[in-house]
């Protein structure tokens, strides 16, 4: 199977991490992967980390909580949704360049910041979405932290970002023309019913019946049964997984849309499964973009004890949004930030994973230490009556 293909490749890269504490040995990482050949076809697929940095806390007596002042972050600040809100409406997990603000101008990010937690230096683009939250059987709350995807290792938590194109000259990698500020969302925080689009969901949720990521090889949202587009029913012995996929046509002008996805849409023939990135664009949006996909792993196994679930047996976890009971809100935000035409030569030079000589990168130790202030401080990690926020989607 591909999707088994790739993940053998990767795991060579993987053991480029061989310290006791994880820490990077110093070995080439990309060496190992194309010991075990190029990736065939003449398509590009980006696939790396973006590290979340770990929170260093803060004991705050008058509040009696833990309030996190150091990371790439974990808050309530939306700049697209909510420009200027501090706090906005709920909280988000961002990873990318230390530029992300409550407020991001339709400017080259690329410019604005001096790090990134992600593999790529030259990658200081921001990525968000939602928190997913543990609801106790006695009603109270507690974030479910994420853990490193399967071969990130030293990675610490975060979202892996996956970028495909059909072949050389085939898309263009949002930098027609300056300023740049490229941005776009995709989801629906308010959403509480099925798409109904089978195979082709773009947003899922899988379940890991068996540890260390197993139970399926199947490619993201492909799984007839551990795949769903509603939060798992069951316990997940090895974590949840959440995939998110954006559009890939666009208009050719808008940087941004009102609504944040106007200036995007899908292929003809509807929204595609992943790395299916073939289909014809519509007239009122030509250009065909890299398909970003999103892909967060949440820790879930420290909740899988049901006699703490709700007493009505229903699965016990929430997004950040207020979505208690399905998961269909869950949704994803894109800042582009990449320096340059970067980018784009890695998706006309059949870049694979993270084996591309075109771009420079960085090893977790160093991608760990990257970091933006907390600028709207509160309880992220204990336990809590309500969701911050109250529940606002």
């Amino acid at each position: 199977m591909f999707w088994y293909a790739v993940l053998i490749l990767a795991a060579h890269a993987s053991r480029a991490y061989s310290q006791s504490d994880g820490s990077y040995n110093g070995s080439d990482l990309d060496a190992p992967m194309l010991a075990g050949g190029p990736r065939g076809g003449q398509g590009a697929m980006l696939r790396f980390g973006c590290s979340q940095v770990h929170p260093r806390h803060t004991y705050s007596a008058a509040h009696h909580t833990d309030f996190c002042f150091c990371q790439v972050v974990i808050e309530r600040l939306d700049p697209l949704v909510n420009p200027h809100m501090n706090p906005s409406a709920h909280m988000h997990q961002i990873v990318g360049g230390n530029a992300f603000n409550a407020s991001m101008p339709l400017e080259d990010i690329s410019q604005l910041a001096t790090c990134t937690t992600c593999h790529f230096t030259q990658d200081l683009s921001n990525y968000w979405t939602a928190n997913l939250y543990f609801r106790a059987r006695n009603g109270t709350y507690k974030r479910v932290p994420q853990m490193a995807n399967q071969f990130n290792d030293g990675d610490q938590g975060g979202i892996t970002i996956y970028y495909t194109s059909p072949g050389p000259n085939a898309t263009t990698a949002f930098k027609p023309f300056r300023p740049q500020g490229f941005r776009m969302l995709t989801g629906d925080s308010t959403r509480r019913t099925s798409e109904n689009l089978g195979k082709n969901m773009q947003q899922c949720y899988r379940c890991f019946s068996e540890p260390n990521f197993g139970g399926s090889m199947y490619s993201p949202c492909f799984d007839p049964k551990w795949d769903t587009d509603h939060l798992p029913m069951q316990d997940c012995p090895g974590g949840i997984r959440s995939n998110i996929i954006f559009p890939l046509c666009w208009d050719g002008k808008s940087l941004d849309s009102p609504d944040h996805r106007e200036h995007v849409a899908y292929p003809v023939g509807g929204p595609p499964s992943f790395s299916v990135v073939t289909g014809t664009c519509p007239e009122s949006h030509p250009v065909k973009i890299p398909q970003v996909m999103l892909e967060v792993n949440w820790d879930t196994r420290d909740f899988n004890d049901e006699s703490e679930w709700p007493e009505d047996g229903s699965q016990p976890f929430v997004l950040s949004t207020g979505d208690e009971s399905t998961g269909y809100g869950q949704h994803g935000d894109y800042v582009f930030g990449w320096q340059d035409d970067s980018l784009q030569l890695a998706m006309d030079n059949q870049c694979y994973l993270r084996n591309c000589s075109r771009l420079p990168s960085q090893m977790p130790p160093d991608k760990n230490r990257c970091s933006v202030p907390v600028t709207a401080p509160e309880n992220i990690d204990g336990w809590m009556d309500v969701l911050p926020g109250g529940n606002m989607g």
